[in-house]
């Protein structure tokens, strides 16, 4: 079994557990870090580990598959080894890169064509493609092609479609289980339930997955333009089927509410470009609410970052000094403020695990929730 159930809330759906991966072991609640093209943005693998505490991170097919390239990958010897980082990574499959980032894709029963953002050069992903490029990748978690629906979509096309995205997940599945991997660290593979905002078909697709009896269970197609309390619903219509078992994991979430919402429900894992996007435009997360330095009430508030935040930066820096460095655009104020985004982000998710240890969770949660929403 690649995840252990340790605790549960008692006034809520949120629990505290272990993934086992060929890397070693992340605690859940956990939030993955996203470094696309094998690089968080702005931040070094030195301060991702030591500073920030990830414990796992996210890769992406799509983007590792254009550049630098499966040859380059396969002779480096991985990504673990490209970018010499040790902690577990979980790929996605590029599904959702194909969908926001290429206008021009073609979707059959096949696979996807689609042309690539570099030079125009046309590509075809099929589930077993997808499967074999994240063997060379070495990713400790893999992810089925899938076919990400937008917001809004009419009903008759997500059923479609994920009808579609079931059929490519049988088809992933049985490369993956047919694939020696005897003399190999294990990859684990998810499924990934989708369905849009239609609770009937989000609870169709979850029953389908959770058949298919894989290491874990994620959700997607969340996230992408609804409102959050339909993202909440359909979250709660599925986690209702998945199995307590496996791990859980809300693709592309979200906000620090979000994760915090979201974890009363039950869901185990998240990843978001969130805290280095908006770092990188300046918005801090605070246990205390949202700063954002680029209004001019910061100019001369020489205090600390964050005298609570739990990186180096946080009371290394002040805030006149990171909010002078995004003015005269200058990179060490993003990445000094995606450091800190992340690292708290990491501290949300350890501190949530602890309340659900200690059995208090529902109660800490409905005070964060209102914490991290104030605006400073």
């Amino acid at each position: 079994m690649s995840f252990k159930l340790t605790h549960k809330d008692p006034h809520s759906s949120a629990r505290a557990g272990t993934v086992h991966t060929a890397h070693g072991v992340f605690e859940t609640p956990v939030f993955m870090p996203v470094g696309t093209i094998g690089s968080v943005k702005a931040v070094s693998q030195q301060d991702l580990m030591n500073d920030v505490k990830a414990q796992v991170i996210l890769g992406n097919t799509y983007h590792l598959y254009i550049r630098p390239g499966m040859d380059t990958m396969g002779k480096a010897g991985g990504l673990h080894k490209f970018m010499n980082c040790n902690l577990p990574i979980l790929t996605d499959s590029g599904g959702f890169q194909v969908y926001s980032l290429s206008p021009t894709r073609k979707i059959r029963e096949e696979g996807v064509e689609f042309t690539s953002y570099l030079d125009g050069s046309k590509h075809f992903f099929t589930p077993e493609k997808v499967l074999d490029i994240q063997k060379i990748i070495g990713s400790d978690i893999m992810m089925p092609l899938d076919e990400c629906t937008p917001y809004p979509a009419d009903y008759k096309y997500v059923k479609d479609s994920i009808a579609l995205t079931h059929r490519w997940l049988k088809r992933s599945a049985d490369h993956y289980r047919s694939r020696k991997e005897d003399d190999e660290p294990k990859q684990l593979h998810y499924g990934i339930v989708q369905g849009g905002v239609y609770g009937d078909l989000r609870e169709e697709s979850a029953k389908f997955i959770v058949d298919m009896d894989l290491d874990g269970n994620a959700i997607g197609g969340l996230s992408v333009g609804e409102p959050a309390h339909e993202m909440y619903a359909m979250t709660e219509r599925v986690v209702a089927h998945l199995p307590a078992h496996k791990p859980r994991y809300l693709m592309g979430v979200g906000t620090p509410e979000n994760l915090l919402e979201s974890v009363a429900l039950g869901i185990d894992m998240f990843d978001c470009v969130m805290p280095t996007r908006n770092g990188r435009n300046g918005w801090l997360f605070t246990r205390n609410g949202v700063v954002n330095l680029m209004n001019s009430k910061w100019k001369d508030d020489f205090s600390p970052l964050d005298p609570d935040g739990t990186s180096y930066v946080d009371t290394y820096y002040s805030k006149a000094y990171v909010r002078h460095l995004h003015h005269s655009r200058e990179i060490l104020g993003p990445q000094i403020s995606s450091l800190h985004n992340l690292a708290f982000y990491v501290w949300l998710m350890q501190e949530a695990r602890k309340h659900i240890i200690e059995g208090d969770f529902a109660v800490w949660k409905k005070d964060m929730v209102k914490r991290v929403n104030t605006r400073l």
